[in-house]
């Protein structure tokens, strides 16, 4: 098999997994709006009753807040990619449905962090297409129609993973050594989620720097 055979057999393979790991991590591994709030109110003593409420702490606070949410997706990517990466590339796929969870979950928490739950179809489809961001695809907004989110999940799910295989593709090229695979293994997932975070946390802040300037104005203009 040539290199280039190699790399499109990994590619497809890597595709598949990430495409069955983003589809489950967000139907098992979601994260609870109500426990999230409650989380956030004790641990960083943000003075919200509901998400809402984001929209008035002030924005370099959130910041801060999702940046230890992205801090501790990395870490647990790194521990998880480390210890899966002794097998080498026998263990190489199973590692991507860890961190396809792993990564859904903090998007999930960078999502709220910024005050936009996903209870609605339309908040799904946000939030998808804030992972599609985060994986560097670009989703048209006209691309969500009502009723239909059902269908546009997995189109976004699909686009994800195909940019994501690429970087895999790329980036794990080492994990088929195993004598270092699982330094290696560990790095990469730690650098995966650290930029599919700040990808995504950029997704949100500025949607949410947009509605709060928004609802600014509307406020400042005359009756």
């Amino acid at each position: 098999m040539s290199s280039y055979d190699g790399k499109g057999w990994l590619r497809r393979k890597a595709e598949v997994a990430l495409r069955r790991g983003f589809s489950e991590a967000y139907q098992t591994v979601r994260v609870d709006p109500a426990n999230y709030l409650l989380q956030l109110r004790v641990a960083h003593g943000l003075p919200v009753t509901t998400y809402q409420g984001m929209f008035s702490v002030p924005v370099e606070q959130l910041d801060q807040v999702a940046w230890l949410a992205i801090r501790s997706g990395m870490k647990m990517a790194a521990a998880e990619g480390a210890g899966l990466g002794l097998g080498g590339f026998l263990t190489l796929l199973p590692d991507l449905g860890f961190l396809s969870a792993i990564t859904m979950r903090t998007i999930q928490k960078l999502s709220l962090i910024y005050g936009f739950e996903f209870n609605t179809e339309e908040e799904v489809a946000e939030l998808w297409m804030a992972a599609a961001s985060a994986a560097g695809v670009d989703i048209s907004r006209d691309l969500i129609e009502k009723g239909v989110v059902r269908r546009f999940v997995p189109r976004v799910i699909q686009a994800i993973a195909v940019q994501a295989s690429k970087e895999v593709v790329e980036k794990w090229a080492g994990r088929l050594v195993p004598v270092l695979s699982s330094a290696i293994g560990g790095s990469l997932n730690y650098y995966f989620v650290r930029a599919w975070g700040e990808r995504a946390m950029r997704h949100f802040r500025e949607k949410h720097s947009r509605l709060r300037a928004l609802a600014a104005q509307e406020t400042l203009s005359p009756s």
